[in-house]
Formats: structure tokens, C-alpha cells, sequence
């Protein structure tokens, strides 16, 4: 699990702070139209994002969960038959839903004409990525993250490289058309995705004979029809669907009840209300998906792992894989959330300027908060689904997503810009608990040691928080909002408060306990007894 999730994690982030990154460039070649342009790309993103996950239809994850499923009863090849049924899905479902939603572009704008060249732009993408995602799922359920995590930065990396060489030559060069240059922007997921695919086709070629030998070797004792693959492919990537888009499900009610419910509150203009959409679903959550990437790259590493012990029927493992995967969590994913929120405030200037600098900074270190319980989400659904509990986790999170419905309208009337933060963690909370209790009752997990090692998390956390709010508060007496200041006060508090984690985690021997013996390298090398 270790070792996958150093790959995953390793791939999303840096994937995750590409994609961040891109923004401070972006955000100064827009100028006056960035948060309108913004608040417009976040739009088609979230349409897209959930129309991608139709496209894929939960393929990738059910293909690496069945693949490990036969791996572990030696039968390689029932894996690449699934995997080559999986593609003629994959492609499929990519034509038609690419089609939909190029042809079906103006029902999806929500009033906005400007969503259709974006959605058109869009639409490319989806021809690709299944192919793509089903590739990537089928390197996973031979517990080969590598070239899952290399083609996601790779990805990444053309992606963000389009983006920037079509806004600056629109925007900076031709002085041109600020709905043109978004357009510009969200093609560049097209060519990423067309990069990310070509890695992957490498690393297929190179490892051709590596798979030839495991299916020379497999037991071929099972005769599973073509019929019955299809059917397990789709019977198991049906909830990966409803699941894996949850966030983009939470998003896109904000997306179409935000502006309804606030024109009821007061007199506001549409210009406002999308620079308020853009503060709250688009700028902070690029910034928190960054440490959520954390938690989804154990998700999409426990997924096969656990399949495997729940095939050989071994509870006692399941326990122990459930326990570990929350420790792990909590390693990462709470210190992360605490740090950003401490450095929220010149970390949305280095990112987003002045622009609304009070409230964005507000909203990013309210999101911080948020971002754990979005990363539990990810990781409690991906459990589910890896011991066969999809049904009873969809249970869970349409419970969580009526919540999400009923308390949306009082807290968004009231709360302005936090309303949606606020409902989204309601929903989700609800949705954690039901799954996480339905995980005790069935395997049990271990809660005397979760909480015994939480505490001491939570407590090397907490002065993580207060060393960088301390740097953060020193910094602003510098009296300067310019993003250079904030940059290096941002990279002092991130240094300082991360060492005070590291040597925490390092001097009570909890690292040890959560990722393994091999960290006590790390405990020579900075001289930490």
C-alpha cells in the first residue's frame, strides 16, 4: 500500500500543483476579466467533469479491481480479455457521450452562451481519456502505479503548456477575445490527454513480454464468457460513476443553485455572483485539491488491495488494510489541511492577487478545513467499493446528497459564500459516518489505535498550524501584499512548519507505526534520535 501510494501520490500532486501553478501566469495575462474568465472555466470543468465520469463510466477502477480479483487466483488471462472487452466500452462510451455533450451544449449552460464554445472545446477531451483511464486501471490491478502516475504528469504537464501558449498569445499578444482564450484553455485537456495515452502505450510496448509470461503461467482452470465480462465490467463501474463523481455531483448543485438562491437574498448583479462562484468553486478549490490528490492516490491504491484479501475471504486482513488506510489518511491529509489554512492569506495573494483578497483568503482557509472531509469521501467510497459494498455506499451518499439538497437553500440565503462550503460538509459527513459505521459492523476497525496515533497526528499538527501562523503573522508587519512577500513567507512557513511535522513524526517514532521501517533512514540522515 506504501509503495503504491508513493506513486500515486507522487503523480497527483505534482500533477495537482501543476495544475495550480498555471493560475499565477493565467490570472495576470487576463487581467480585469480573470475572475469572470475564471468563474467561467470552472463552469465548463465541473459540466465536463461529470461528463467525463459518464465517458469512463467508472470502467478504470472496476478493470483494475476485477483484474486484481483474477490476479489473485492466477488467472492472467481473464485480465487482458477484460481489459480488451473494457476497451471497446471505453470506446464507446466516449464517442456517445462526446457527442452528447458537444451536441447538447447550449441545454447545459445554466443561461451562460458563453459555456458553448468551452463545452464544444470540451468534448475532444472525452473521445480520449476513457482509453486512456481503462489503460491506466489495468496497470493498476497489476499493482504497477508507475506509469498510472507518469502519464498524470505528463498529462499535466502538456496540458498546463497549451493553456499558457494560447492565453498569452490571445490575451497578451493579439490582445484578443477573453471567451476565446478559455476556450484555448479547456482544448489543452485534449492534448494532454493525447500526451498521457502515448506514455502509456510506451510503457504497454516495454512491458509486453513481463505480461505474456503471467498468462503463459495462469492456471486456466475458469471459462468466463465474453457476456459475463461485459457484464461484471458493468456491473461493477455503475457505482464507481455515481461514486467517483461526488465532489463533481456537490459542485455542479452549487454551480445551478448558488446565483437562484442569492438573487432572493438581495439585489445582486450576474458579474458579482460569478466573482463570488469563482472565489468559492473555482480559486479555492483549485488550491485545495492539491492535498486532496493526497488522499484520492490512497483511494485509487487501497481499491485492488483490498479486493484481493476480500477474494480470499480473509477479514482479519480487510480489518488491518481499513485501519492502515485510515492512519494513512490522517498522516497526510491532516497536517496538509491545517498547514494551507494557516498560510491562506498569502497563498490566495501569491495565486490571485488582490482581487477580493479578504474574502478569497476567508474562503481558501474555510475550504482547508473542508478538504478533509472531502478527502475522507474519497477514501471511505473507494473502501466500499473494494470489498463489493457499491450498492450500499451509493445508499449512503445519495442520504448524504439529500442533505446536501435540503439544508443548500437556508445556507446559501444566509451565509452568502460559505452557504455551499458549509451544506457540502454537512452532506459529506453524513455520507462518511453511515459508510465508516457500516465498515466497523462488517470487519471492524481497530479505533484504539487510530485514536492513540490520531492524537499524536493531531497534536504535531497543531504546531505545524501555529509555527506558519506565527511566520504568516511576523510577515505581514513587513506591510507589503505583493506576491514576491507572499511567496516567501509562504515557503518560510512551509518549511518551517513541515520540519517541526517531519522531526514530530520522526522523534515519536509514529512515522514507523503508519509507513514502515524505512523512515528510520530518514531519522539518521537529520540526526534525529
Amino acid at each position: 500500500m506504501v509503495a503504491g501510494s508513493a506513486w500515486m501520490t507522487a503523480g497527483s500532486i505534482f500533477s495537482r500543483i501543476l495544475g495550480a501553478i498555471y493560475i499565477i501566469p493565467w490570472n495576470i495575462w487576463f487581467g480585469t476579466f480573470f475572475l469572470q474568465a475564471n468563474a467561467l472555466y470552472g463552469k465548463g470543468y465541473n459540466i465536463y467533469s461529470f461528463f467525463l465520469i459518464a465517458a469512463i463510466a467508472g470502467v478504470p477502477s472496476a478493470i483494475a479491481k476485477q483484474v486484481a480479483h483474477y490476479n489473485a487466483l492466477n488467472e492472467y488471462g481473464i485480465s487482458v480479455r477484460l481489459y480488451k472487452r473494457g476497451l471497446v466500452i471505453a470506446i464507446l462510451t466516449g464517442v456517445i457521450i462526446a457527442l452528447l455533450l458537444f451536441l447538447g451544449a447550449p441545454l447545459f449552460t445554466g443561461g451562460d452562451k458563453n459555456l458553448i464554445p468551452v463545452l464544444h472545446s470540451l468534448a475532444w477531451a472525452i473521445l480520449i481519456i476513457p482509453t486512456m483511464s481503462l489503460t491506466r486501471g489495468y496497470f493498476q490491478g497489476f499493482q504497477q502505479m508507475a506509469p498510472s502516475a507518469i502519464s498524470q504528469f505528463v498529462e499535466q504537464l502538456a496540458r498546463v503548456a497549451y493553456m499558457l501558449i494560447t492565453a498569452f498569445i490571445i490575451m497578451y499578444v493579439l490582445k484578443g477575445d477573453w471567451v476565446s482564450a478559455v476556450s484555448q484553455s479547456t482544448l489543452a485537456a485534449a492534448i494532454g490527454a493525447l500526451c498521457g495515452l502515448i506514455v502509456l502505450g510506451v510503457y504497454y510496448w516495454k512491458r509486453r513480454d513481463y505480461f505474456r509470461g503471467l498468462v503463459a503461467g495462469s492456471n486456466e482452470e475458469l471459462v468466463v464468457p465474453a457476456k459475463q465480462l461485459y457484464k461484471e465490467i458493468i456491473a461493477q463501474a455503475v457505482p464507481f460513476i455515481i461514486l467517483g463523481a461526488g465532489i463533481t455531483i456537490f459542485q455542479l448543485i452549487d454551480q445551478y443553485t448558488f446565483a437562484p438562491i442569492m438573487h432572493l437574498a438581495g439585489n445582486y448583479s450576474d458579474a458579482y455572483l460569478n466573482d463570488l462562484f469563482a472565489l468559492f468553486g473555482v480559486n479555492a478549490n483549485k488550491l485545495i485539491m492539491i492535498t486532496i490528490s493526497l488522499s484520492s492516490a490512497l483511494a485509487v491504491t487501497v481499491v485492488p488491495l483490498l479486493s484481493e484479501a476480500y477474494t480470499r475471504g480473509n477479514k482479519h486482513e480487510i480489518s488491518g488494510q481499513l485501519t492502515n488506510a485510515f492512519l494513512m489518511f490522517e498522516f497526510v491529509m491532516i497536517p496538509a489541511a491545517l498547514g494551507m489554512s494557516a498560510v491562506a492569506r498569502p497563498l490566495n495573494i501569491v495565486f490571485y492577487g488582490q482581487t477580493q483578497e479578504a474574502l478569497g483568503s476567508s474562503i481558501l482557509a474555510f475550504s482547508s478545513y473542508l478538504s478533509i472531509l472531502l478527502g475522507l469521501y474519497t477514501v471511505v467510497s473507494a473502501l466500499m467499493q473494494g470489498i463489493s459494498q457499491n450498492r450500499r455506499a451509493v445508499h449512503y451518499f445519495a442520504v448524504g446528497t439529500a442533505v446536501k439538497f435540503i439544508v443548500q437553500w437556508p445556507l446559501v440565503y444566509f451565509l452568502g459564500a460559505f452557504g455551499p462550503l458549509v451544506a457540502t460538509g454537512i452532506g459529506l459527513f453524513v455520507t462518511c459516518y453511515l459508510i465508516i459505521h457500516s465498515l466497523d459492523m462488517q470487519f471492524g476497525i481497530n479505533y484504539a489505535t487510530i485514536a492513540k496515533k490520531t492524537n499524536g497526528i493531531l497534536l504535531a499538527s497543531l504546531g505545524t498550524f501555529a509555527i506558519a501562523r506565527v511566520v504568516v503573522m511576523l510577515g505581514s508587519l513587513l506591510g507589503s501584499n505583493g506576491r514576491v512577500i507572499s511567496f516567501t513567507v509562504t515557503a518560510i512557513a512551509a518549511v518551517l512548519g513541515g520540519y517541526f511535522y517531519v522531526y514530530m513524526m520522526l522523534r515519536s517514532r509514529l512515522a514507523d507505526a503508519i509507513i514502515g521501517g524505512r523512515v528510520a533512514g530518514l531519522r539518521r540522515r537529520l540526526h534525529i534520535r
